[in-house]
Parts: C-alpha cells; sequence; structure tokens
C-alpha cells in the first residue's frame, strides 16, 4: 500500500520540498498516476479539479528532468491547459514543487507580451506551460521547438475541446516526437476526449477517480441550497444570505462582465470587501485580484463562468449561483470549487420563480437534492449580525488587555447603570460593522415555500446521448449544437433579461420576440489570414467572456468571417473584438449588414 510520497518513489529533494509545503500524504490520483507516469507509461486520467492532478503529473516530470543530465534549449515537457489562469496557476505549482531543482519553467498564454514569452523560450525552458492558441502561434513562427520533448500534458481537455481548441491540440500532437509520453486528464470522458486517446495514446494506464470517495456517488461535501426570489428582489436577497452565511470567500457568478461589474459595486456598499473578475480585465488586473483572493483581503469575487475556469483558491468556502447556471455540468464544475480536502463547502443558487424545472434538471442529473430555503428576514439579519458582534465581544474579553479601558467604564457607572453602559458600547460596536445594507433591510420580497417535486424523472431531462460536438470544421462552416439538450420549457426562462442592478425600462423594449434569435456579426478576417473556427470561437471565448456553446454557425470567407451568435450576447462579443488583434492585425467587428469587404 503507498500511503506515503516516499512510497511513490520520488526523489529526496522533492520529498523535502513537498515537506515542506506541507504534503503528507498523496491524494488518490496521485497515488494512481505517479508511479505509471514515472515507469514512462501513457496515462488517461478522469478526475474533477481540486483532487490534486496537477502534482500527479508535475512531480514525475520533475523526478524525471532531474535525473536528465544533458544540457537542452528544447523543452522536456510541454502541458497544455484551457486558460491563461490555470497555466498561471500550474506553473506556480511547477516553481513550488522543484525550487531545490533549478528547474525552469516558461508559462505562455495569450494576454501577456508576445516578446517576453520568446526571451524566456530562448534561455532554455525545461517545461513549457500553454494554452494551445498560444503554444501553436509559437509554433509557427518557430519559437518553440518541440523535437525534444518527452512528455506532453493534456490537462482539464474537456474544457479546451469545448472552447474550441480540437484543432489546435490535433496540430500540436503532430508537432511532438512520436516517442513521447503523452498523459491526458479530464473531468469527463465524451466520445471526443476517448478518440483523442485512442489515436495518439499508446496503451494507456486508465484511472477513474470519483469525486467523493469517502461517499459513493455523491460529490464533494457541499451543502446546497436555492433560493426563490424574483429578479428585482434578488440583489436583497443576496445581502441578506451573506449576512447570515458569513463567508470566508465566496466566488459569485454571473452571466455577463457587466452584470459583475454592478453586482460588486452593489456588494461593496453592504460594507464588503470585493473585487471582480472578467474578460475585460488586463492580465495585470486579473493578477492583482488572484494575488489578494489567495492573500485572503477578499470577502467576495464576482465572475464570469469563462473568466473563473482554473481558480483553484484553498480557503474558498462558498459559491454562489446569482443566476441558475446553463447546464447540469456547469452547476457541478461551479460548486466543485468548494468542499475540498474533507472541508464542509457551500453551493447557493438564486432562481427565480419561473426557473424551477432548471433546478429539477440539475437535481436529476447530480442526484443531489438542492434545498429550497426561504430568505432570511430583516428580524433574522439583525439576529445574525447581534450574534456576530457577540462573538467578537467574547473574543476581546478572552483576549484580555482591557485595562486601559475599565476607567471609561468605572466612570460612566457612577452616572448610569453599568448595564446601560455595556449596551450602549454593543450598540457602538455593532453599528460600526453595518455598510449601507441597513438601507435595504426593509424591502419585502415575497415567499416562496418549495417547487413541487416530480415523482418521476423531469422531462425532457439532460439527454446523454445528444451529440457531442466535433472538432473544429477546417471547411468554410462549422456548426456547433450543444452537448446537452435543453428543456423545452426553459427556451425563455434562459433568454437573457434586463439586469437585476438596473431600474426597468420604461419604454419600448429593444429586445427580439424571442431574445434567443441569432444574430450575424461581421468580423474582418478570413483564410486569407490563416483564420479557423478555432480561433474565433477561442477569441470569442477568452474576450468576451461568454459560453463558447451558445455560438451558432461560422462562415469564413477569403477576406472576411460571419459569426451567429444570440442576440443579447452579439453587443458584447462586438465591443470585446473591437481593436483585437487575430493573428497579429486589428480587425473590424459589427453587425452583418450584408456588405462584403
Amino acid at each position: 500500500m503507498k500511503d506515503t510520497f516516499a512510497d511513490l518513489g520520488l526523489g529526496a529533494e522533492l520529498l523535502a520540498e513537498l515537506a515542506v509545503l506541507g504534503y503528507e500524504e498523496p491524494t488518490p490520483i496521485q497515488k494512481a498516476a505517479i508511479p505509471a507516469l514515472m515507469e514512462g507509461k501513457d496515462l488517461l486520467g478522469q478526475a474533477a479539479t481540486g483532487t490534486g492532478k496537477t502534482a500527479a503529473f508535475a512531480l514525475p516530470i520533475l523526478q524525471r528532468i532531474g535525473r536528465t543530465k544533458a544540457v537542452s534549449l528544447k523543452p522536456f515537457a510541454l502541458i497544455l491547459v484551457p486558460t491563461r489562469e490555470l497555466a498561471v496557476q500550474v506553473s506556480e505549482a511547477f516553481h513550488k514543487y522543484s525550487k531545490s531543482l533549478g528547474i525552469s519553467v516558461v508559462p505562455i498564454y495569450g494576454g501577456q507580451e508576445f516578446h517576453r514569452q520568446i526571451v524566456g523560450l530562448k534561455r532554455g525552458a525545461q517545461v513549457v506551460v500553454a494554452t494551445p492558441g498560444r503554444a501553436l502561434d509559437h509554433l509557427r513562427r518557430g519559437t518553440l521547438d518541440l523535437s525534444g520533448l518527452t512528455t506532453l500534458v493534456l490537462d482539464e481537455a474537456d474544457e479546451m475541446l469545448d472552447m474550441g481548441f480540437a484543432e489546435d491540440l490535433e496540430l500540436i500532437l503532430e508537432a511532438t516526437p512520436a516517442t513521447r509520453q503523452t498523459a491526458l486528464f479530464s473531468a469527463t470522458i465524451p466520445p471526443r476526449i476517448a478518440s483523442i486517446a485512442e489515436r495518439h495514446l499508446k496503451d494507456p494506464s486508465r484511472i477513474l477517480i470519483p469525486r467523493d470517495q469517502n461517499k459513493k456517488g455523491s460529490m464533494p461535501k457541499v451543502r446546497q441550497t436555492a433560493y426563490v426570489v424574483p429578479r428585482a428582489h434578488k440583489i436583497a436577497a443576496l445581502g441578506r444570505v451573506l449576512d447570515i452565511e458569513s463567508p470566508t470567500l465566496a466566488l459569485i457568478f454571473c452571466r455577463t462582465r457587466l452584470d459583475v461589474d454592478e453586482l460588486a459595486d452593489r456588494l461593496v456598499g453592504r460594507g464588503y470587501r470585493v473585487e471582480a473578475l472578467h474578460g475585460g480585465m488586463s492580465q495585470s488586473e486579473r493578477d492583482r485580484v488572484m494575488k489578494k483572493a489567495r492573500g485572503a483581503t477578499v470577502d467576495l469575487l464576482v465572475a464570469t463562468d469563462v473568466a473563473a475556469r482554473g481558480l483553484d483558491i484553498d480557503h474558498l468556502t462558498h459559491v454562489v449561483n446569482f443566476d441558475v447556471p446553463a447546464s447540469p455540468e456547469s452547476y457541478t464544475h461551479r460548486i466543485g470549487r468548494t468542499g475540498r480536502a474533507g472541508r464542509e463547502g457551500v453551493a447557493i443558487t438564486f432562481a427565480e420563480p419561473r426557473e424551477h424545472r432548471l433546478l429539477r434538471n440539475i437535481e436529476f442529473a447530480t442526484k443531489q437534492k438542492i434545498t429550497i430555503s426561504t430568505v432570511p428576514t430583516p428580524l433574522d439579519v439583525k439576529a445574525r449580525r447581534l450574534d456576530v458582534t457577540k462573538g467578537s465581544i467574547r473574543e476581546l474579553i478572552l483576549a484580555g488587555g482591557l485595562d486601559g479601558f475599565r476607567v471609561v467604564v468605572e466612570t460612566l457607572s457612577d452616572e448610569f447603570d453599568p448595564m446601560e453602559v455595556a449596551a450602549a458600547a454593543v450598540r457602538m460596536a455593532h453599528e460600526a460593522t453595518l455598510g449601507e445594507s441597513a438601507n435595504e433591510d426593509n424591502t419585502h420580497i415575497p415567499v416562496f415555500e418549495s417547487f413541487a417535486r416530480p415523482q418521476s424523472p423531469p422531462r425532457p431531462t439532460p439527454s446523454k446521448s445528444a451529440p457531442s460536438r466535433a472538432p473544429a470544421a477546417t471547411g468554410a462552416t462549422a456548426k456547433r449544437p450543444a452537448p446537452w439538450t435543453k428543456p423545452q420549457e426553459s427556451s425563455q426562462e434562459r433568454a437573457p433579461r434586463p439586469s437585476p442592478m438596473r431600474e426597468p425600462s420604461r419604454g419600448p423594449s429593444r429586445e427580439p420576440e424571442n431574445a434567443r434569435d441569432m444574430v450575424r456579426i461581421y468580423i474582418s478576417a478570413g483564410t486569407r489570414m490563416g483564420i479557423r473556427p478555432a480561433d474565433l470561437v477561442g477569441a470569442i471565448a477568452n474576450e468576451a467572456k461568454i459560453n463558447p456553446r451558445g455560438i451558432g454557425g461560422i462562415e469564413i470567407a477569403e477576406t472576411y468571417s460571419i459569426v451567429e451568435l444570440p442576440g443579447p450576447d452579439a453587443d458584447l462579443v462586438i465591443k470585446a473584438l473591437r481593436g483585437t488583434s487575430l493573428r497579429g492585425r486589428k480587425v473590424k467587428v459589427h453587425r452583418d449588414n450584408g456588405v462584403r469587404k
């Protein structure tokens, strides 16, 4: 039984670093993957975020490089990840594990200065951590040489395919030596992943790590609660719930970057330390936010789905869905960020009254019950705040050091009842902790007791046989069917509505009758520039931070491209892509008006 890292055959230097970092025993994925990778075998691993898979592939790679005496400017290992945040996170992990080994690790991803990455590669990078699009750009420029590669890792492979990187992955795989060792990690193994594994992995070791091995068939230890609230009352309800929960750090998901900014501003007014995270931020701004989050100087992190990919923060206690996620898979991925390492996490979802079917579908797909709770009343919040104040005062009394304040109490006690003096002091302490939230405390929020739960599975249900999206096409048009069949009744429920942070419009609605109608946008980049569907999907997902599954048809001509998008997303994409460079050139973006230039 291999119960320690030493039992896995790791060298003394790595074991010393792990001891300094406080790693006591390997996780299940590490116990299974490290020996296989150290033996040089290919590996297909199914494991969710938070199971310790970064160390599972990083430690064998570092062990292998440490034993290699040859010096080379070519990378020994390439790690491909879906997002820039995950690239930074994995790169930092490699640095932590290899402090005493003197191994060079270089992250390359979009949003970072290209020249800086070239300099890092020229100096000699033994490990390169990259997003697929940027890795392919370096390959085409000749600044990334994979001819000496010994190990290739595809991390979060399903996410990379969802973001449209299928063709990029194929091209990168073709540029690596046939003798390389390949490890593929994915939270799920759909047919597309199985196909890649079959074509590019040689007799791989197969590893399946359930989300929670303590309870078979269960998810991590997460208390799941939903509050049924009309959209106009979501902000007030969220504030009350946060006051009751008192999270150490909560990650709050919103649909759009506009919602993120507006919600963050409102929560600052309630006295919370809040940071926003979305695609409209520069890389330096994102790095600043993540540093504050990991340094425990933030209470609430408000983010979009795409911007939050790859986030891994140890002290995250709560995940909040300000809107019901678009699919059960998205819900599962979100709440999986809490409830790790044996700690209990909390997942809170705010649903509108007509969204009950979406909650039922999530329950059915995850086989987990979501408790429907009543939004706390102003009296509940007041009682909770008083309880927090009481706890703080109790801690001060136990800590001592109050002698300098006794003279005030003694002086006032000559004039007033000591109980009155103490009550006044408590009131001052209590009111000093309140933000502007008191202004919203008397808002009447309609009460919805619960939803009637069906005795049989909801219909329609997520389709397990729904066609998976094929790799990005190389032809002129690529259709992208969604991998999950949405309920018929929810098509209008999921239609984007006016932001809850804004006053409702008093004029006629500018939205189409069917808010899910597709809008065509024009982009002045085509085959002449080497544009492919994956380039467009990647740019839209990374810059506009919208779910790539919503993208419709893509038509690529010689000098331009036409992309179909849900109506509410079109303007976001146009704004995000204006001034953006594709293949090194600035592009024009606007709604398609039929003019072709």
